[in-house]
């Protein structure tokens, strides 16, 4: 692999770079990035100016590699944490490293992949029966009557056999062998490259890391494979690029990288925070925020629809009656100022379609490292009042096992 240039930023940071350190084809996939919001790509003066946005990670191009740090909302320290706590995974040792090595995050998914790697390796690699063709010098399973009699005229020197046989060479060990492969044009860490490729000979490999992501979304974990769901899970994530969610999958962009949206990361936490919050209290999310959501019609076009990332369900006053309280993630510095009127609308929106009319209530749930905050909006109009707006900001220097009973007290 060439000798890239570093280039470090934070979250929201800019940096000048030269014009001969970007080749054509770099300057087309950061254009595809900006298109899907990732990064900001525009000339001046001397150059080009790269500024990143809500996205972290490790961006590797023809001449430069590009290292986005957390900064505005997760510690660098604890996305590790926060990101395993989204992806219900365990959380990897590897996340206490994050303060060694000035590449942090695709490194340590790299590590983490490869520790549970390893894992299986002691264990022992999971095996299945698996069909196979061969020329064999005695006969072993079922003679291949037909291929014997065309391929071999009827000769007994070679025997076309086909054998049933029990192997390590499947799909759940496919994946694994190319995400190990793919982390190797990721990490910078000699150490860890070195360790990844000798686990990597240990594993079969896909024919190409599509094939591996289309097995991995048509596999189903029983008691036979579960062992290997937290190795699958680091494994899609190397895979897809980044993320939580298919924002950063391959639509033509080819560029190595491991990138992650932070907002689409903060709205998983959320998901999880607010339903593992409620269920002590006998409450419950409900999927997909309640059949269609919100829907508007009679515009121009097709009729839109927009839901709230989360519809927690609570025991009201009366047992026979539940509340309904909308929730939406917002990955905003809403400790330094404030709430949004397009936001006011929105959750207002969310609180009317939702909530009870005698309490239309809805709730922001935003990072806030430092410590757990609380203030509450009240929307008034002629009428009196239209709704009130709970804004919860979740302290992201502590576990998400603090911030869970934090959150559980107060929507309680």
């Amino acid at each position: 692999m060439p000798d890239r240039t570093p280039v470090r930023l934070g979250e929201y940071e800019s940096a000048a770079l030269e014009p001969g350190q970007l080749t054509p084809r770099d300057v087309d996939r950061l254009h595809a990035l900006q298109a899907r919001g990732c990064l900001t790509l525009v000339p001046d003066r001397v150059g080009w100016r790269l500024k990143a946005d809500a996205t972290v990670g490790v961006l590797v191009l023809d001449r430069i590699r590009l290292v986005v740090a957390p900064k505005f909302a997760i510690p660098g320290e604890q996305l590790m944490s926060w990101l395993a706590y989204a992806l219900g995974t365990p959380v990897p040792a590897a996340a206490r490293r994050w303060a060694t090595g000035p590449d942090g995050y695709a490194d340590l998914v790299a590590a983490a992949l490869l520790e549970e790697c390893e894992r299986l390796l002691r264990e022992g690699l999971r095996r299945d029966y698996v069909r196979r063709r061969s020329i064999e010098p005695v006969l072993r399973g079922r003679l291949d009557v037909v291929a014997q009699a065309t391929r071999r005229y009827g000769q007994l020197d070679q025997l076309h056999v086909r054998t049933f046989d029990r192997e390590s060479d499947i799909w759940d060990n496919r994946v694994l062998g190319s995400a190990l492969k793919a982390a190797l044009g990721l990490t910078s860490s000699p150490d860890l490259a070195r360790a990844l490729h000798g686990t990597a000979g240990a594993f079969p490999q896909a024919t190409t890391p599509a094939a591996a992501l289309r097995a991995l979304d048509r596999t189903h974990y029983t008691r036979l494979n579960a062992r290997y769901r937290p190795a699958h899970t680091w494994a899609r994530l190397l895979l897809r690029g980044g993320g939580v969610t298919d924002l950063l999958s391959d639509h033509g962009t080819a560029a190595d990288g491991l990138l992650l949206p932070m907002p689409a990361l903060w709205e998983a936490v959320v998901r999880r925070l607010g339903t593992e919050a409620v269920s002590p209290y006998g409450g419950h999310a409900i999927p997909g925020g309640s059949g269609v959501g919100i829907t508007v019609h009679g515009d121009l076009g097709n009729a839109s629809t927009f839901r709230p990332d989360l519809l927690l369900s609570a025991p009201g006053h009366d047992l026979a009656h539940r509340t309904l309280f909308p929730v939406d993630a917002k990955y905003k510095r809403y400790d330094r100022h404030g709430v949004s009127a397009a936001d006011v609308h929105q959750l207002l929106t969310y609180s009317s379609g939702y909530a009870s009319s005698d309490a239309p209530a809805a709730v922001i749930v935003h990072p806030q490292p430092g410590g757990h905050a609380q203030r509450t909006l009240q929307v008034r109009g002629p009428e009196g009042l239209l709704g009130v707006i709970h804004v919860l900001g979740v302290d992201t220097r502590a576990t998400p096992e603090q911030a869970t009973a934090w959150m559980g007290s107060v929507l309680r």
